[in-house]
């Protein structure tokens, strides 16, 4: 009976160091992400550029050198790809803004989600800014139903500091896309959960259907 009794202390002992073991940290989890994006920036052969450098080039990235501008404040490598045409973000005034995008799990290597497949499938957000904070909601599409919340996940908002987000007024006009490699504390609520980057490819409009002033 004690040999039992022993055996099976023994058992728990062994359990519970290697339950210590496997357990990682939230600082852990974060500097394998920091490694992933590392990484995966390497791999795509992405040139970092400065957010000074950025500001010189009138806020652009230039695609041919696959420059993509670090934005230090949130994380975020950001790639415009086209900036869009008409104008910025009203101030003051609630938007709503139709979005197509590709979400892919850095460290997982794989597509999570997209809309960019289904004419008929998009995102739609509304968005407010008041100086250069900008807050917006879904009301429906894919990133709400995945993800169980309205919130739009800061990767979202944040470029529309620099994009024109009107609707094409001539054939030659270019709807705004950019592309980001966004770590967990910018992203959706897995991410932020489960601590892990995603490369995004997003392009906006502006909706035809207009939203009143607040």
């Amino acid at each position: 009976m004690k040999k039992s009794v022993y055996a099976l202390l023994v058992l728990l002992v062994v359990l519970v160091l290697a339950s210590c073991n496997s357990y990682e940290t939230y600082g852990e989890k974060k500097d394998k992400e920091r490694n992933a994006i590392a990484a995966y920036i390497r791999d795509q052969n992405i040139n970092v550029i400065s957010e000074s450098q950025f500001k010189q080039q009138d806020s652009t990235t230039d695609v041919s050198k696959n420059e993509y501008v670090y934005l230090e404040k949130s994380g975020i490598y950001m790639q415009i790809v086209r900036k869009g045409c008409g104008n910025k973000l009203p101030e003051e005034r609630r938007m709503r803004i139709l979005c197509r995008f590709t979400e892919f799990n850095i460290m997982e290597d794989t597509t999570q989600l997209s809309n960019e497949y289904n004419a008929r499938y998009l995102d739609v957000m509304s968005v407010y800014r008041t100086g250069s904070t900008i807050t917006g909601s879904f009301e429906s599409g894919l990133m709400y139903s995945a993800y169980g919340t309205a919130s739009v996940p800061n990767a979202f908002l944040i470029p529309l500091q620099y994009l024109n987000i009107d609707r094409p007024q001539k054939e030659d006009d270019d709807l705004a896309q950019v592309k980001m490699i966004v770590p967990h504390s910018q992203g959706q609520s897995n991410a932020q959960q489960y601590v892990y980057p995603c490369f995004y490819r997003l392009t906006m409009v502006k909706s035809a259907v207009e939203e009143d002033a607040e």
